[in-house]
């Protein structure tokens, strides 16, 4: 299956951003397999680990915009919201924006371990929509970063530029993120015109399952 993506607004902060919010330049295959989740509805971000995703950019690289808005950074300003002490709590939070940005992914389910793949529930939401039940906006990295649609990718839709996993690569984009400790696997990528098997990123299992523990001595005897 090979998806064609359109969103005219988004941003991929990266993880060491603060005060400035870098955003990296191509969206990273976290972010891909969490918007492919919300498209079909799946909650759990375990249920098709296994996938193998492959990324591409279609046409230039997606503009960067920075814009200026205001942040609060204090725990309780939110209950000092209107006072006049509000404002102290406020600082200036600087933001880049990527326009116009086109991405064609591939999805293999060849290796998942789920009853029903993903590359079917895709097919479903696609052509049967009212046979899958979501909620919300379907967005491509921040809640607020609404596609305009996705569809089967069409030859006219552009020429596409792979991101080809390198270890000499210049691109590093977190293939994916621990929800609790904020720690994520990486992987380094260079673009490339041709698809090639490194273009292939497999989503690992999120979740480590926890080992049961040995019966203690006293249970034993």
């Amino acid at each position: 299956m090979q998806l064609y993506i359109d969103c005219p607004c988004t941003s991929f902060p990266r993880s060491f951003a603060r005060d400035f919010k870098e955003t990296y330049h191509y969206p990273p295959p976290s972010t891909i397999y969490g918007m492919l989740l919300s498209l079909i509805g799946e909650e759990n971000l375990d249920q098709h680990w296994g996938v193998k995703l492959a990324i591409g950019i279609v046409g230039a690289d997606p503009p960067i915009s920075r814009i200026l808005r205001k942040q609060r950074h204090h725990k309780f300003s939110k209950n000092r919201l209107g006072t006049y002490s509000t404002s102290k709590f406020s600082k200036p939070n600087h933001h880049e924006l990527l326009t116009d940005v086109q991405v064609v992914v591939k999805v293999d389910s060849s290796e998942e371990n789920a009853p029903l793949k993903l590359v079917d529930r895709l097919a479903i939401a696609l052509t049967t929509p009212q046979q899958i039940s979501r909620f919300g906006g379907l967005s491509l990295g921040e809640s607020w970063a609404l596609v305009n649609g996705v569809r089967p990718y069409r030859d006219n839709d552009g020429s596409i530029r792979w991101l080809i996993k390198d270890n000499r690569g210049l691109i590093s984009l977190p293939i994916w993120i621990d929800r609790q400790s904020s720690q994520g696997t990486f992987q380094r990528f260079r673009l490339g015109n041709e698809f090639e098997d490194h273009c292939w990123v497999r989503i690992p299992q999120l979740t480590v399952p926890t080992p049961r523990s040995r019966p203690s001595a006293a249970r034993r005897s």
